[in-house]
């Protein structure tokens, strides 16, 4: 009987009897040329006027470095010798061969990814469709173009720089942007940067090269169809409770006529079992919205990693036979923590203190970052106790496997819209541009539980409020363009993109910018909402500001460091080096290549004079360490004032002297590994101001936890002078103040530069943290000569002190390698065994190895 009611409805008219869509990938075949247009470039690059073979996805840069045109920019001081490949116009062509069967489908859609950016497409050469938008995917129907057998499709990319730049510089007074080109190519405060919907790091920043990609940069498809098609797939969490979860398998669905089909959902949950629904419905032409409901019993919460599993289920959604997509969701609920200027997370009814740092992106060139590139940082972050990563708004929206991969691993991302810190023009059309991107990149993301927030952008309405080039550019342009462009910005943060947020992801929430308080009073203060605070490093004040203040939640604060020194060789070659060497500024951005003077002022304040240039790269590790740990460990202490601290940077975009704790290599620089100690689930602070310390013991559990404090002072031969205990139970998500010592109580009458304490908490029976309280800075320490051996077994090797070791490194030199923990302290006596990883054999690293302290 089924089956003749099937037959009767394939008979009716308009009732869906079409085949399934089909997907042809076309990533073979490309090639790239200059634009024939582009005489003068073509005339002064003539192998390049030439086709050559084009990765797609990817960048003609990448292309040109493949065929040997361009040297590698990463290298030496090569990344001048590349400009002027943003500067040119190119082509792109591949051939469709196209069959009869296929001419025979409703619809054959040209759909790309990604154009950067300014893009023509032509199918025989015919006008297919132009781009305007690196972050939007572009889509046109190729069928009334193409014909039975080869077909050739040509992708003309223009210059952003050449295209842009006649407006801008007819512009009395251009849009603020954020770094002026090193090259000359844009005069200084012309940027062009501003007026496009492009990734900005490529305009070169404090951290990265100034690299203008051009290309087809994600993937490129051929889409078959014929009814309908499903555009879009969320799934949207209605309720969640302890006995059921209601979700919403939610489909936008592009339909070529009206016509009746079936629509099936299915969630499939963590231990494997299948909750189906489907509903008949009828499509109008054009764009649909079809919902179908799902209901699980008993759910399980998606928890951020410490504080439980990530449990994750699939849902998958078909259109009749026309088309199948899915998703992976995960089941949880996130608050943002307001009221009298609080600023925090609460996930499933927990608060949540956000411990992590900034994430710029992978790599100057997006296509050659893989998967398994994005899951090992964020393995690393995971490593060192972090919980959260912000993704930084100067760059491009991450592809899928990245939040994949923080689903897993439990990592909240704070997610930034991608604006970098420019000002955003006024017009309406700029702004209809960036509705559709972010309707298109929230919809594909929202369905990832790790992403548990959307911000609009970085430092654009902070430095529009604050910076002194914004203060200059608006009284230059008077109080009404003044408005315009303070009125446009103000759309577009808190209704274009608070919308997207909005309709798309309903369950995560919005936040204006980064720093902010989303309208709600001064932006950048400890006083209100989030914080990025630069007043040291970038205003050269002492580490010890970081103490000044318990902001509400810190998004940004950072200090530089060297990479190691395997690292440094990689792109530095061999011969001798120095910091202000030309290839060690070349790739030290920060103040156009002086920042390594600014390495130096920070080891004249606080630590010592390197030895040679090794040690140098060891000092300046040391002073990021502990100049982070003495900030983020404050931010803890701070707790419940305090509800978040995300220092800058995690990675790096190319092999650079930066903020990063893991360089480009993925080697850990010291602060990583001082991340994992001062991130740790259970820590004791000890902040000395003026002859005091102040103890303060943090927990991140939700039970309580019995453990015991101690603090016991030492002269550096080893001389105990006094101790002070106590057993404790910590509270729940807790920073308890147990106890505060004058340096009479703790250190009597010892000379300050040759004493010091050691405060540690104990929890079932283990050291769980252990800090170091110097009296004076660690230039005025006496440290003592500290006796390193180092005995190896295979690839473990034991490391003793006989006296006090401060901040122990293990350098291996050029040789690649990373130990399983490093720049730890060690007591006199003490030994620590840790093992190394890499592609060097034990011999090698066991003739490489010089084990570092700051002892003189």
């Amino acid at each position: 009987m089924r089956l003749v009611i099937a037959a009767l409805l394939l008979l009716m008219p308009g009732v869906a009897s079409a085949a399934a869509k089909s997907v042809t990938p076309l990533a073979s075949g490309w090639q790239v040329r200059i634009d024939p247009a582009d005489g003068a470039a073509a005339k002064a690059h003539s192998r390049a006027a030439r086709w050559i073979a084009a990765r797609v996805p990817g960048s003609v840069q990448q292309d040109l470095i493949a065929a040997g045109q361009v040297p590698d920019p990463f290298k030496g001081t090569d990344e001048a010798a590349i400009q002027w490949v943003g500067l040119t116009d190119w082509q792109w062509r591949t051939t469709l061969t196209v069959t009869p069967t296929m001419l025979a489908r409703g619809h054959l859609d040209l759909v790309f990814d990604g154009l950067d950016t300014f893009a023509r497409v032509t199918v025989n050469g015919r006008a297919l469709l132009t781009a305007d938008n690196a972050h939007r995917r572009w889509r046109a129907d190729a069928k009334p173009l193409l014909k039975p057998g080869a077909n050739e499709i040509v992708v003309a990319i223009a210059s952003p720089i050449r295209r842009l730049q006649p407006m801008v510089l007819a512009e009395k007074n251009p849009l603020p942007g954020e770094y002026d080109s090193a090259f000359g190519d844009e005069p200084k405060g012309k940027q062009t940067s501003p007026y496009i919907r492009k990734a900005k790091y490529g305009y070169g920043w404090d951290w990265g090269p100034r690299i203008v990609t051009i290309g087809l940069w994600r993937a490129v498809r051929l889409e078959a169809w014929d009814d309908a098609r499903i555009d879009r797939l969320r799934v949207e969490q209605e309720a969640l409770g302890d006995a059921e979860a209601r979700v919403a398998a939610k489909l936008e669905v592009v339909a070529d006529h009206a016509v009746t089909t079936m629509v099936r959902a299915t969630v499939t949950t963590p231990a494997g079992a299948a909750i189906a629904a489907e509903r008949r419905v009828t499509l109008s032409a054009g764009r649909n919205l079809v919902s179908v409901p799902l209901t699980i019993a008993n759910p399980q919460r998606w928890q951020p990693v410490g504080y439980g599993a990530q449990p994750l289920y699939r849902v998958e959604a078909a259109l009749g036979d026309d088309d199948r997509v899915s998703s992976r969701i995960g089941l949880r609920t996130v608050d943002l923590i307001r009221g009298q200027g609080a600023f925090g997370f609460r996930v499933n009814g927990t608060a949540i203190f956000a411990q992590g740092a900034n994430l710029i992106p992978f790599d100057s060139f997006p296509a050659r970052v893989t998967p398994a590139t994005m899951r090992s940082l964020l393995a690393d972050a995971r490593a060192a106790n972090m919980n959260m990563i912000r993704v930084w708004g100067g760059g491009y929206y991450l592809d899928d496997a990245f939040y994949d991969a923080a689903d897993e691993l439990g990592i909240m991302v704070w997610q930034d819209f991608m604006f970098g810190g420019s000002v955003t023009p006024p017009d309406a059309a700029y702004r209809e541009n960036v509705r559709i991107e972010a309707d298109e990149q929230v919809a594909r993301l929202a369905d990832h539980p790790s992403i548990v927030l959307w911000a609009g952008g970085n430092e654009i309405l902070s430095g529009w409020e604050n910076w002194g080039d914004r203060k200059a550019f608006k009284k230059a342009i008077g109080a009404d363009e003044q408005e315009r462009i303070g009125v446009g910005m103000a759309v577009l943060f808190d209704r274009v993109l608070r919308d997207a947020v909005t309709r798309n992801a309903p369950g995560t929430p919005y936040w204006n910018n980064s720093p902010s308080t989303d309208y709600e009073g001064p932006i950048d203060t400890d006083a209100s909402g989030d914080r990025h605070f630069w007043d040291v490093w970038s205003g050269s004040k002492p580490v010890e500001n970081y103490l000044n203040g318990c902001p509400r939640f810190m998004s940004e604060y950072g200090f530089q460091a060297m990479p190691d020194l395997a690292t440094i060789r990689d792109f530095a070659g061999k011969g001798a080096l120095a910091p202000d060497a030309p290839v060690m500024k070349a790739h030290q951005k920060f103040l156009a290549g002086e920042g390594n003077e600014r390495l130096r002022l920070y080891l004249d304040q606080r630590l010592r004079p390197a030895k040679d240039f090794a040690d140098f790269v060891y000092l300046t590790q040391v002073n990021q360490a502990q100049a982070i740990q003495l900030a983020a460990s404050h931010h803890r202490a701070c707790r419940p004032v305090t509800m978040g601290s995300l220092y800058w940077q995690l990675n790096d975009v190319w092999p650079a002297v930066s903020w990063a704790s893991v360089d480009y290599e993925g080697r850990w620089k010291l602060l990583h590994y001082a991340a994992r100690r001062f991130f740790a689930p259970q820590a004791i602070v000890a902040e000395r101001k003026g002859d005091a310390t102040r103890v303060v013991l943090v927990s991140d559990a939700t039970t309580p936890i019995a453990a015991e404090w101690r603090v016991r002072a030492m002269t550096m031969d080893g001389r105990a002078l006094r101790s002070f205990q106590a057993a404790v139970t910590l509270p729940p998500l807790s920073a308890t103040e147990v106890v505060s010592l004058t340096d009479a109580d703790l250190f009597a009458e010892a000379p300050s530069a040759s004493s010091y304490a050691v405060a540690e908490l104990v929890v079932d029976g283990r050291v769980a943290s252990r800090t170091i309280v110097e009296r004076s800075v660690p230039k005025d320490m006496a440290y003592p000569d500290p006796g390193l051996t180092a005995t190896w077994n295979g690839n473990a090797v034991t490391v003793s002190a006989k006296a006090l070791a401060r901040a122990v490194m293990l350098d291996f030199g050029d040789i690649g390698a990373q130990p399983s923990d490093d720049g730890f302290d060690l007591l006199p006596g003490e030994s620590v065994t840790v093992t190394v990883r890499s592609k060097a054999s034990a011999a090698t690293l066991k003739k490489a190895l010089t084990p570092r302290s700051l002892a003189r």
